[in-house]
C-alpha cells in the first residue's frame, strides 16, 4: 500500500490546500488516481463518517473535509477519464422541489465521490423533470433525493411518481435521506433505500449498484 498518510490527514482536518498538495505529490510520484482514491480519500472520508456518527466531529468539520475532497476530485476527474477507469456508477443527486437546504446533500455528494462514484449534483429545489432529464442524459442508475423539511417530503413521492410516468423507474434505483425521512417513509413512497446519514449513503449506493 502507498504511503498516503499526509493526504488522509489533510482530508481529515479539512485542510484543502494541504490535501491538494499531497494529492499532486502522490500523482507526481507515480501513484495512480484510482489508488489515490481507494487508499487515500475513501479511508479518510470513511473515518470522518465514523467520527460524525459517534459524535466526535460535527457538521462544520465534515463540511471542511468534504470541500477538501471536492478540490482533489477537480484534479482527478480528467485523469480518471484518460485512464478509462470505470466508476462504481453514476449517481444523480438533488434536494427536492420546494426545499432549499443543501448541507446534507453536499456531504452525501462528497462521500459518494470519495467512495468511487461519479456524481451529478443538481442542487436544490429540483423539479421532477430535471431529475428525469439528468438520468436520461447521464445514463445514471441511482438517484438520491434529499429533503430537510416535513413540508417538502411529499415532493419525494411526486418525483418517484414522475419517474414511473416517464417509464424509466424500472431501470434506476432511488435512495432517499434527510432529517425528517425514515426507513418506513422510504418504503411507503416506493424508494429502493434509505440512508440516515452521509456515511451510510455510500454503503447503500454500493448495495444498490451491486458493487
Amino acid at each position: 500500500m502507498h504511503d498516503l498518510s499526509s493526504l488522509r490527514q489533510a482530508v481529515l482536518v479539512g485542510d484543502a490546500a494541504a490535501a491538494v498538495s499531497a494529492a499532486r505529490k502522490a500523482l507526481d510520484d507515480g501513484i495512480q488516481p484510482v489508488d489515490l482514491i481507494s487508499e487515500g480519500i475513501s479511508p479518510a472520508m470513511a473515518e470522518m463518517g465514523r467520527l460524525f456518527e459517534e459524535g466526535d466531529c460535527f457538521v462544520p468539520e465534515l463540511l471542511m473535509s468534504a470541500r477538501a475532497t471536492k478540490q482533489i476530485f477537480q484534479i482527478l476527474r480528467p485523469l480518471l477519464a484518460q485512464t478509462g477507469v470505470k466508476s462504481r456508477g453514476h449517481v444523480v443527486l438533488g434536494t427536492v422541489q420546494g426545499d432549499l437546504h443543501d448541507i446534507g446533500k453536499n456531504l452525501v455528494a462528497a462521500m459518494l465521490e470519495g467512495g468511487g462514484f461519479e456524481v451529478t449534483d443538481l442542487g436544490v429545489d429540483v423539479p421532477p423533470e430535471k431529475f428525469i432529464a439528468a438520468v436520461q442524459n447521464k445514463q445514471a442508475r441511482i438517484v438520491g433525493l434529499s429533503a430537510l423539511l416535513t413540508t417538502t417530503m411529499p415532493a419525494m413521492k411526486t418525483t418517484i411518481d414522475a419517474f414511473n410516468a416517464a417509464g424509466i423507474r424500472g431501470r434506476i434505483k432511488i435512495m432517499v435521506g434527510g432529517a425528517p425521512v425514515t426507513q418506513s417513509y422510504a418504503e411507503a413512497i416506493g424508494a429502493d433505500g434509505y440512508a440516515e446519514n452521509a456515511a451510510a449513503s455510500v454503503d447503500l449506493a454500493r448495495r444498490l449498484a451491486g458493487t
